[in-house]
């Protein structure tokens, strides 16, 4: 499946992409909140300002993805790969990021209030500006292991 095709079939009304595979594909700014993109693999994904809210990202392979600026509120995070990821100005507030991993990930400008659970590897995550999910602001920059 290509990225025309994901969005023609979200247009149509499908929302059950579970484990879809695309090698970075261009869904920058695009319209997913709901979907069920469970075990899918998009590494290298650009996911820049997509609204991702309330979607279901469960065990996704994630890895160097773009994610800034996008809405992931509301999402379903656990166990997916989020290392490398970029995460800048993300909102993830009331995500599920229960063991999800972020190796270096990069969270600058992120809310994470209200998030729920612990990331499961967070070494070498980059935090500066970033609110966590009790409300404190990690002003940084900082390189928070976990």
């Amino acid at each position: 499946m290509d990225a025309e095709e994901l969005l023609e079939r979200y247009a149509a009304g499908e929302r059950d992409f579970t484990g879809i595979c695309m090698d970075s594909p261009d869904l920058s700014g695009v319209n997913l909140a709901g979907a069920n993109l469970s075990s899918a693999q998009l590494c290298g994904a650009n996911l820049s300002g997509a609204n991702l809210s309330d979607a279901d990202l469960s065990r996704a392979n994630l890895l160097e993805a773009n994610l800034s600026g996008a809405n992931l509120s509301g999402a379903n995070l656990s166990y997916a790969k989020l290392s490398l990821t970029k995460l800048t100005g993300a909102n993830l507030e009331g995500a599920n990021v229960t063991s999800a991993r972020i190796v270096g990930a990069n969270l600058e400008n992120t809310n994470l209030r209200g998030a729920i659970g612990n990331f499961g590897h967070a070494n070498g995550a980059f935090y500066c500006n970033t609110i966590l999910p009790h409300g404190e602001i990690v002003v940084g920059p900082e390189w928070i292991d976990a």
